[in-house]
Parts: C-alpha cells; sequence; structure tokens
C-alpha cells in the first residue's frame, strides 16, 4: 500500500521562489503601512482628547476614527479584503442592526424623565 502525499506537504523544504519571495515582502510592506496608519491614528485620538471638546463631538469624533481603525483591522489583518460579496452582505447586515439597536436604545434613554 502506498501513502499519497498531497502536494501542499510535497513542498516542505523547497526554497521559496523569486515571484514568491516578492509576493511576501509586498504583504508585509502593506502590513506595515496599516501598522503605522493605525499608531497614526491612535497618536490623532489622543491628540484630540487634549482639545477639551464638548462631550458629543468627541464621541463622535473617536467613534469616526474608531471606525476607521476598525475597517483598516477587519480589512487587512481579518483578509476581508479580498473576500467575496456574501461576507460584505452579512457585514452590512450586522452593521444595520448594531445601528438599529444603538438608535433604540438612544431613543429609550432620551424619552425617560430626568431623575435629579
Amino acid at each position: 500500500m502506498d501513502i499519497l502525499i498531497p502536494d501542499t506537504l510535497s513542498l516542505i523544504g523547497v526554497s521559496m521562489s523569486d515571484s514568491h519571495a516578492v509576493d511576501v515582502k509586498k504583504t508585509v510592506k502593506v502590513y506595515i503601512t496599516v501598522f503605522v496608519a493605525l499608531m497614526a491614528l491612535t497618536v490623532i485620538t489622543v491628540g484630540i482628547s487634549y482639545f477639551h471638546l464638548p462631550i458629543g463631538a468627541a464621541i463622535v469624533i473617536a467613534l469616526i476614527i474608531a471606525t476607521v481603525k476598525g475597517s483598516l483591522v477587519a480589512s487587512y489583518f481579518m483578509h476581508l479584503i479580498s473576500e467575496k460579496k456574501i461576507i460584505y452582505l452579512t457585514l452590512g447586515f450586522t452593521a444595520f442592526f448594531v445601528l438599529a439597536m444603538m438608535f433604540l436604545m438612544m431613543t429609550v434613554y432620551s424619552t425617560q424623565p430626568v431623575i435629579r
């Protein structure tokens, strides 16, 4: 009886081709660029906190920056940038329901009497 070895296992110990090495360097460059962008957005978030903005404006700005950072992480580190459209549809439904729940929560909160 012969044991069949899958092609992926037969590549163990084989050196990388030049094209594969170029692809790896390109991917690492993208990851480093995304990392630098995330660090810059973190510095911007901390910097904005020193402006002592009104609470509402500070929350809106923080949520916008957090959304951009979350999109970068999901797109590149979770590899959603190359996924099929069904993933984006599922992500869209999820975002819609999160926003709907936040809207409902804020509506209920704003209609409650103020207790002093």
